[in-house]
């Protein structure tokens, strides 16, 4: 079974609920919209999660952690609440008379007091009246829309904590980790720079991800790329930002090229043409971007005979561990075009998986539980599949955001994910001095 909610609305409501994950038991649509068939899926299960959907688009529901039964009998549950989301923010309305939370009906679904009945008299419909143990205003929760399209039951589960971690990490490593990005010579001498190009949605922490490896490396929270909140991209030009060791330091060998973020609507964002360029190198520094026009040879800067100095070396796609689950099938098309064309240009890629903490209480509590988060790994093995990407070829990373000070564990994060681009841009000089014997490659 196929679960409906979202992966950041299961996050966000386990994020109430501890270190907890949630197992789908109901889904009125295949088990049907029966009391019956909710009992034989649900009863003695607990504490359990009831999420009702409707066609207006509403996500409502309940928390119990009492098991359901079929007595006729209300149960007493202090811990109980009722729910719906906003957007993706969650509102919740806990119960006012714990003494009659939840009542076992036989002929209904999960039934909230008086106050909110799922699959009502074995119905595809709801029962709202609010003020019978729970206080709520019916327009904000369901939108007075009591036709169910779906119905689930969700299993709370203990901590999506694995035993050890599944991937290995030094924590007292960022020193090393830094003096080797430092001293990292490029393999092909005409190349000092090797150049990322970081393509993301909008909102996915391209700029914030330059700002946190730029803050690392300043020894202090710092803001150079213009990031933030919007619903269209706040990067509007093609920018190539050279980061420092230090404020008065050499420049290092990498170039993270930032461009406008990638929309689902056509005509909007960055446009896939545009990429092409960008990855030959013809793009200059603080080219505006134009989403209904693509780059033309006649454009000012414009490089007809890039070097190879000049071109992009590995591409990162900047992904919002948040989103991931509804993403939408548009932006997923474009992304998938994206990757087939620079596949077609033997260009190493992999993915950096931001706002890990904010998808994982785990990982919120401690950065240091990013590989033992079975949640993040779940989540990354569904980047795996959305891109077609192997495993390895993703790294999670917290980066800066509402922090004045930095913090060790989430640089080492940051900065192993440099790491991997200047091995992944390796192994596209590798690839060029194998097709191209008259590069000269450094000994």
């Amino acid at each position: 079974m196929n679960s409906k909610l979202s992966r950041h609305q299961q996050s966000t409501i386990c994020s109430q609920l501890g270190h907890v994950k949630l197992k789908l038991l109901y889904k009125a649509s295949i088990h049907g919209f029966t009391g019956p068939a909710f009992h034989q899926q649900c009863d003695t299960h607990c504490p359990t999660v009831s999420v009702g959907y409707n066609a207006s688009g509403y996500v409502f529901g309940g928390y119990t952690k009492q098991p359901f039964s079929q007595s006729g009998q209300y149960v007493h549950d202090d811990q109980a609440f009722l729910f719906t989301f906003t957007g993706e923010k969650l509102n919740k309305y806990p119960v006012t008379g714990p003494g009659n939370a939840v009542r076992m009906i036989a002929n209904a679904g999960p039934y909230f007091g008086e106050a909110l009945v799922l699959v009502h008299g074995s119905q595809a419909v709801v029962h709202s009246n609010p003020g019978n143990y729970y206080n709520f205003n019916a327009a904000d929760v369901h939108g007075n829309d009591l036709k169910l399209t779906e119905c689930e039951v969700y299993k709370v589960e203990e901590s999506a904590e694995l035993e050890k971690p599944w991937r290995t990490i030094v924590w007292e490593s960022e020193k090393e980790l830094m003096e080797s990005i430092q001293y990292y010579k490029p393999m092909v001498s005409s190349v000092r720079q090797c150049r990322v190009l970081l393509i993301g949605a909008v909102g996915a922490g391209k700029s914030s991800f330059f700002n946190s490896i730029n803050s690392v490396f300043r020894g202090h929270v710092t803001s150079q790329a213009i990031s933030g909140s919007s619903s269209t991209s706040l990067t509007t030009q093609f920018r190539t930002y050279s980061l420092k060791a230090g404020r008065e330091g050499k420049p290092l060998p990498i170039m993270l090229c930032d461009t406008m973020g990638l929309e689902e609507s056509t005509g909007a964002g960055l446009d896939i043409d545009d990429i092409s360029s960008i990855l030959k190198g013809h793009l200059p520094d603080r080219y505006q971007f134009n989403p209904s026009a693509a780059l033309h040879s006649e454009a000012s800067g414009y490089r007809k005979s890039p070097v190879l100095k000049d071109k992009i070396h590995c591409v990162a796609y900047v992904m919002d561990a948040c989103k991931i689950s509804i993403m939408p099938t548009k932006l997923q098309e474009k992304l998938d075009a994206i990757r087939r064309k620079i596949n077609l240009m033997g260009i190493p890629q992999l993915v950096v998986l931001t706002k890990v903490d904010e998808a994982c209480p785990l990982v919120m509590e401690d950065v240091r539980n990013i590989y033992k988060s079975g949640y993040i790994k779940d989540m990354m093995q569904e980047v795996s599949a959305r891109l077609g990407v192997p495993l390895s070829c993703i790294v999670p990373v917290k980066n800066y955001s509402e922090e004045l000070d930095l913090d060790p564990n989430t640089d080492i994060l940051l900065l192993s994910a440099i790491i991997q681009m200047l091995r992944f841009a390796d192994n596209y000089f590798d690839d060029i001095s194998d097709k191209f014997s008259d590069i000269e490659v450094k000994e």
